[in-house]
């Protein structure tokens, strides 16, 4: 029996997070995500070497900061670049869930012109997380046409 190429359970692209405080997050992603642990490997010092959660059908990965091997939080590095999006099918639910587990509030959640009603949280460790409910199929046209619309060039 040959051994797959992408594991079961997991897809293409999976997220791997850099945490301060990885243990404290893992419980907070929890809480705030619904997110079920699915291996946890512990280092010295209490430290997370390696987790696997999954939060609805996807795997992320995340591991506490190592400087000495270039693996840097977004406190270590004051901020991030990266968002990490979720659908779900109630977006005003979980944000408020995320923000009562001690999310802080981005952006509020509110109907988008490109058919998705969202809104982004920062967690507690420096990560960006859009929640989203897709709401509208549109087309490209469409999607344009209401981007003039709500961005019009000065």
């Amino acid at each position: 029996m040959s051994v797959k190429s992408i594991p079961d359970g997991h897809h293409t692209l999976t997220p791997y997070l850099i945490i301060r405080d990885a243990v404290r997050a893992l419980d907070f992603y929890q809480r705030a995500f619904g997110a079920v642990v699915v291996y946890r490997m512990d280092g010295p010092g209490g430290k997370v070497m390696h987790a696997s959660i999954r939060i609805g059908d996807s795997i992320v990965m995340l591991a506490d900061e190592c400087p000495e091997m270039g693996a840097q939080s977004p406190q270590a590095l004051n901020g991030s670049p990266v968002v990490l999006l979720l659908y779900v099918e109630d977006c005003d639910a979980l944000f408020a869930q995320a923000v009562a587990a001690g999310a802080s509030i981005r952006f509020p959640v509110q109907d988008q012109f490109y058919g998705d009603r969202s809104g982004t949280v920062t967690d507690p460790f420096g990560h960006c997380w859009t929640i989203a409910t897709h709401k509208e199929d549109l087309t490209i046209e469409q999607i344009q046409q209401r981007a003039a619309q709500a961005h019009p060039n000065p």
